[in-house]
């Protein structure tokens, strides 16, 4: 979950990086300038950005796509449990072996 969170995190500030370098043009003559100057406040700006908006995302994973999580699992652990269950129930080592 938290590898889908990164990865939909990481394509939203792409597209956000392209938009602004399409929106931005005028600024291309100052560029050295600006990064010489405020490198470090672009910097913390986006790793800002960063962590909120994976925050974001991985809150709105959590609540749409784990809904009923604990209902379904407490149903497959009650089949285990009385072994109505498809899938075999794993052999235990017996103490002689």
């Amino acid at each position: 979950m938290i590898g889908n969170t990164l990865i939909v995190t990481i394509a939203i500030l792409l597209a956000l990086g392209f938009w602004l370098m399409g929106e931005l043009k005028f600024l291309i003559p100052y560029r050295h300038i600006l990064f010489h100057q405020y490198a470090g406040a672009i910097l913390l700006s986006i790793a800002a950005l960063f962590v909120n908006l994976f925050a974001l995302i991985y809150v709105i994973q959590r609540k749409f796509f784990l809904k009923d999580t604990g209902r379904k699992l407490s149903h497959i652990d009650k089949q285990a449990i009385t072994g109505e269950s498809p899938i075999p129930a794993p052999k235990l080592p017996e103490e002689g072996d």
